[in-house]
């Protein structure tokens, strides 16, 4: 298996023009990746994409399986970047539905992303902590109930695994049937939400 931790080197000690390299590498992986699987993306293939050398992407990550990783590790931060920004901005009572909306919207624009985090889970082994999905949607569920004056520790973990299922869902029926209206499955998805506080 793919040694998959990246060079110590951070950001703050690269120049301009290798953070800018480093991010045009990661693109282009995701990219791959999206296009082709995890198998299908080479070193040679993401190097070609990006008009580098293969030696030139091993400057900036030892393996494929560390770029994949790195990709894997981009794409996710933007997603949660953006839901954060909705929730916060939705009032305490409404954060469930802003999760669930944006979550919905965001994987539903970006097919690569998606496709991506499907293949780095899938083939990057290693454990991976599965509260860090349910956890934050748990503490959102959790802020709404208090707002609403309710029991703030009512099953808030399965509440947020149901949710999370009901995502993985939709999202993968919009990527076999790009007809599926995953912004309407959203809205009824809010909706059944909403019952449970009743």
């Amino acid at each position: 298996m793919d040694k998959t931790r990246e060079e110590p080197r951070t950001n703050r000690t690269m120049s301009f023009t290798q953070r800018a390299r480093r991010a045009q590498i990661i693109e282009e992986t995701v990219q791959l990746v999206a296009e082709k699987g995890y198998s299908g993306a080479t070193l040679s293939g993401i190097a070609q994409r990006a008009g580098i050398s293969k030696p030139a992407v091993l400057h900036h990550f030892s393996t494929k399986g560390a770029v994949v990783e790195a990709a894997y590790h981009d794409v996710l931060q933007r997603l949660v970047d953006h839901v954060a920004k909705a929730v916060a901005a939705a009032p305490a009572e409404h954060g469930p539905a802003a999760y669930i909306r944006e979550m919905i919207h965001y994987l539903a624009t970006n097919p690569h992303h998606v496709r991506m985090i499907i293949e780095s889970l899938s083939n990057q082994g290693g454990d991976r902590d599965s509260s860090a999905r349910w956890r934050p949607l748990a503490d959102i569920i959790a802020s709404a109930r208090t707002a609403r004056r309710l029991d703030p520790n009512c099953q808030n973990r399965t509440t947020a695994l149901i949710i999370g299922g009901a995502i993985d869902s939709i999202i993968t029926e919009q990527l076999h049937d790009p007809d599926y209206d995953s912004a309407t499955a959203a809205e009824h998805l809010i909706k059944l939400v909403e019952t449970s506080y009743r």
